[in-house]
């Protein structure tokens, strides 16, 4: 316990610590209602030298009922000092107790106190961590190689309680008025507009910025450091810029021209003005998630904020736009409307990921945004094929729960069944309702279904029942397509799952049918369905938004490959999406796979996203093949792909869009990796230009040139690659080379990356992904899972609390069972608390890699031949 002597209260206060050691029941991590926040008044003063802060805040409460306690949430805190000041002036010093298993302070009055408005004024301080969590320090080295610290703000989902003590869930909403005390030559900013600074007797400055909306914890936000900002962009009244550390000043521009965009974008699709007063977007060197949509200061990596277009991929500014985007359609949808509780954090983040598409669709036109969605619905569809899937929403009882809600499903999956049921609605019924839903409830909270509702009010659809089958069952059915001698096509559905296990679940099925006579739709039920007069082509995910999987019959099936080229590109990314799916599954054979790739081939397939995942298919495949084969099977891919290479050809040519130099890229990477000599010294002549100047190679070619050298790298190229990850001009050229270099082949070398993730060189927000990517060598999947092992606490100790999943993610592409057999016993031994769910599903789907593997190593390049 710790008071400071003179202050008018430390003399009474009493602090009190929890010492039991079984976690509380999950009812009592919940706090009571009798007592509300309206407002908070925080000042905090960082001392970014100590790593530490001291602050105080008073909570003006809305009492409902007569209490002798008040319960707020606080963490990691200590408090100092507590007054409650009654309506009538009257105050009380409560006593405090600490309970650090619920995470909570509890103050006794003494006494029962009517109902009414009461002020709870607090002292406390806390630590300022390096766990990316809370109010943390970041840490970065100028030019000149002097390292200097910032301190920032990451509160969702429970970790506002870290920095001061609150009411913290989501629906405590309350005006924030936040004052920051720093050193004089540090920058400071918050949610809301600077409204005033002044010198503190301590040679500080003291600066005071205005009122929030109503909103919960998790969205106040505070950074401070020695940072610089851009000039102020206005957009519609709104001053909106960049904050980053000084010297990047010039990456900044992309950003600011997509935030401007987004958010007059966001203000007409919703028809409400931007709800803050002022827009800063604030790069972050040490960032647990990809970005935070704190109301007027939204964090994000550096990565995905600051870029140079003339050096960056495509897939590279695709990211930051949608990362902008994604954030930016937070500020209504999040942070002015909110859900009621951490089970409607799928809501959140799925509309804001579909939001996010439409609005780059609308920025960037030419990128075929809602095509490459295929991509990242194809993840979705993965990790829901599995038998330990989970419902998109489920109970929320503790912080960890929460946790575990910020994975693929609520944000792919959410956003993939919400684009479906905007394609039945149609696109301007679905706009409506959710400006319906925005407007009825600004400023408040509210659960899943209140969205239905209004929904369903704009377009006469029974939305309830047809989302509540996606939302609250896991996995995705597998609908089947037949038709008979009189042209009636046969539609059912059954579960979709790579163990082929089956049960009772249906869902409500948005199922779209082009044919030759047009498009028609229904929705598949739990009974089987018909169409008559049925001929042609049938495709029976018109449009392929439907989140859903096709298997046809025999004569449907050979009229779609017929027809393959009269489809839509997002139609044909669907035929190989459900084609890989249904190879996993044993449903289709890798042959017939690579006959299906060889017939995109035939058509001239060029489109970007179809080829990301035709590399995907053949990776999945190179993984199985045996030593003895892997010859004919490399001379089968050069031989198969590169008709496409040379109708792309070498160089980029006039008239190439930013999709087709990014396609150049990867058919380069596929051919470069099947040994294609001329590919081959292609990719290193690019390598060696692009490091002489990164300016002087296309960045499509650059990219796929990397994935090729960065396999067969001797040690002056390794050394090359960790040269650019150190030094790079820009956040993406070093992520692009760090995870590159995990793709070497030689031992050696190997050995020598995975020396370096023991360092602090890799930052801990990026090493769940660099040791990821070392599981994925092909070569050496094996040798990476021992270092794992060798290294688990360490790395558990480094890793921010949200990452250990994503690094043990990179176990689904082992396909050696005695490798995957001691995976399996080590991560039974060794549980992780707050990621248990995705692990086990990245168990089941390492298996799923196993037994394909072993079910393809011996057919699959004989069938070829």
């Amino acid at each position: 316990m710790a008071f400071t002597a003179g202050d008018r209260t430390a003399r009474n206060v009493r602090i009190h610590h929890y010492r039991g050691r079984m976690s509380p029941a999950p009812d009592t991590l919940r706090l009571p209602l009798d007592a509300t926040p309206r407002r908070y008044d925080l000042t905090v003063a960082p001392d970014l030298g100590a790593a530490r802060f001291d602050g105080s805040v008073s909570v003006t409460l809305d009492v409902h009922e007569p209490v002798d306690r008040l319960v707020c949430n606080a963490a990691e805190l200590e408090v100092h000092d507590a007054e409650v000041v009654l309506d009538d002036g009257t105050r009380l010093v409560p006593s405090v107790t600490l309970d650090p298993e619920a995470e909570q302070a509890r103050f006794d009055l003494g006494q029962t106190i009517a109902a009414g408005e009461v002020v709870l004024h607090l002292r406390f301080s806390g630590i300022l961590n390096d766990k990316l969590r809370g109010f943390y320090r970041s840490t970065f080295a100028d030019d000149d190689g002097v390292d200097h610290t910032m301190a920032v703000t990451q509160f969702e989902a429970t970790d506002a309680r870290r920095a001061f003590p609150c009411w913290d869930e989501p629906s405590f909403k309350a005006v924030f008025s936040v004052t920051l005390e720093v050193a004089d030559d540090l920058f400071a900013i918050s949610n809301g507009p600077e409204l005033s600074r002044e010198a503190t007797d301590d040679g500080r400055t003291r600066i005071r910025f205005g009122d929030t909306m109503s909103m919960s914890t998790y969205l106040v936000a505070f950074v401070v450091g020695p940072l610089e900002a851009t000039d102020p962009v206005d957009v519609g009244g709104v001053p909106l810029r960049i904050v980053h550390r000084p010297g990047q000043g010039h990456l900044a521009t992309f950003a600011l021209e997509i935030g401007a965009f987004a958010l007059e974008y966001f203000a007409e699709y919703y028809g409400i003005v931007y709800p803050g007063e002022k827009m800063d977007m604030v790069a972050v060197p040490d960032f647990a998630f990809g970005a935070m949509e704190n109301l007027g200061c939204v964090t994000y990596r550096e990565a995905l904020l600051l870029v140079d277009p003339a050096t960056a991929t495509q897939a590279e500014l695709l990211n930051v736009v949608d990362v902008i985007a994604h954030e930016l359609a937070h500020m209504w949808f999040g942070d002015l409307v909110t859900m009621s509780w951490w089970n409607g954090i799928w809501l959140n983040e799925a509309f804001a990921t579909f939001m996010e598409m439409k609005c780059s669709a609308a920025c960037r036109p030419q990128w075929e945004r809602w095509l490459h969605f295929g991509r990242e619905r194809s993840t979705a569809f993965d990790t829901d094929s599995l038998a330990s899937t989970r419902p998109i929403e489920f109970p929320v009882h503790s912080p960890s729960d929460a946790e575990g809600m910020f994975d693929v499903l609520t944000y792919q999956k959410g956003s993939a069944v919400v684009r479906m049921l905007e394609q039945y609605l149609g696109e301007d019924e679905f706009r409506d309702g959710i400006r319906r839903y925005l407007q009825t409830h600004q400023f408040a909270n509210t659960e899943t279904g209140d969205l239905w509702d209004a929904l369903e009010a704009e377009s006469g659809e029974p939305v309830r029942a047809m989302m509540d089958s996606w939302i609250f069952q896991g996995g995705f059915p597998l609908v089947s397509a037949t038709v008979d001698d009189s042209g009636t096509l046969h539609l059912d559905q059954q579960v979709f799952r790579y163990d082929r296990s089956t049960d009772d679940t249906t869902w409500h099925v948005p199922v779209m049918v082009r044919a030759a006579d047009g498009t028609d739709r229904l929705v598949l039920r739990d009974e089987p369905a018909t169409m008559t007069g049925v001929s042609g082509t049938v495709m029976a995910n018109a449009g392929g938004h439907g989140f859903y999987r096709v298997a046809y019959d025999d004569d449907l099936r050979d009229r779609l490959i017929d027809g393959l080229a009269d489809l839509e590109p997002l139609e044909r990314y669907a035929v190989l999406d459900d084609a890989l799916a249904l190879c996993l599954r044993a449903d289709v054979t890798g042959h017939a796979l690579c006959q299906l790739v060889d017939g995109l081939v035939g058509i001239g397939e060029d489109d970007l996203s179809i080829w990301q995942l035709g590399a995907e298919a053949l990776g999945t495949l190179d993984r199985v093949v045996s030593e003895a084969d892997r010859d004919d099977w490399n001379a089968w891919r050069r031989r198969t792909l590169a008709p496409l290479w040379d109708r792309l050809g070498g160089e980029v040519r006039d008239g190439d869009d930013d999709r087709r130099r990014a396609l150049r890229g990867v058919v380069l990477a596929m051919l470069g990796s099947a040994g294609h000599p001329s590919v081959v010294e292609r990719c290193h002549q690019a390598f060696a230009r692009g490091m002489a100047d990164p300016t002087a190679v296309d960045s499509g070619i650059a990219s796929g040139a990397l994935q090729v050298v960065a396999a067969d790298a001797d040690a002056d190229k390794f050394d090359q690659m960790l040269s650019r990850f150190r030094t790079g001009a820009t956040p993406q050229d070093q992520m692009r080379h760090l995870y590159a270099a995990a793709r070497v082949e030689d031992s050696a070398l190997f050995d020598r990356y995975l020396d370096l993730l023991d360092t602090d060189e890799v930052r801990s927000q990026n090493l769940a992904f660099a040791v990821r990517a070392a599981l994925t060598n092909r070569v050496h999947g094996a040798r990476a899972w021992r270092h794992v092992t060798e290294h688990w606490d360490r790395l558990l100790e480094r890793l921010p609390f949200n990452s250990v999943h994503r690094m043990v993610e990179g176990i689904t592409t082992l396909t050696d069972r005695s490798t995957a057999t001691s995976v399996q016993t080590f991560l039974d031994g060794h549980p992780v608390s707050n990621a248990e769910k995705a692990i086990a599903q990245h168990l089941e789907r390492m298996w799923v890699s196993v037994d394909h593997a072993e079910r393809e190593r011996d057919r699959l390049v004989p069938e070829l031949r």
